[in-house]
């Protein structure tokens, strides 16, 4: 991974993002996603688990605001639960579950905050 270092830094701070790993392109597996430059694979990113990718955009959400997701008000969390559905969090099997530990509030909250934005 060496022979690229921008290329590789170009793309770090998506793959840190994505809660994914970056590796080798040669110890890449059938799931991972080999990346090239100018026709030479330079990295290959192992993608997280779907669970997994959940967690790790809470812990972001967390840092970006600065404390804790469960201090925030009611109309933050609405907020946090609209982006996530947005971005297919509660696909993932507990998403819902995950989602309202993270917030401290019940299954039940989030789903009336999911089905608020549905005009129900």
């Amino acid at each position: 991974m060496s022979g690229d270092e921008p290329f590789i830094t170009a793309v770090k701070p998506l793959v840190d993002a994505m809660g994914a790993e970056m590796l080798p392109p040669d110890e890449a597996g059938p799931e991972d996603v080999v990346l090239a430059w100018e026709g030479v694979d330079v990295v290959a990113v192992r993608l997280p688990q779907l669970a997994d990718s959940l967690d790790h955009i809470l812990a972001a959400m967390e840092r970006r605001r600065g404390r804790p997701l469960a201090d925030l008000d009611r109309r933050a969390k609405q907020e946090i639960v609209r982006t996530l559905e947005a971005r297919g969090a509660f696909a993932v099997r507990h998403g819902v579950e995950t989602v309202a530990g993270a917030l401290g509030v019940s299954r039940f909250t989030v789903y009336n905050y999911l089905n608020r934005d549905k005009g129900a």
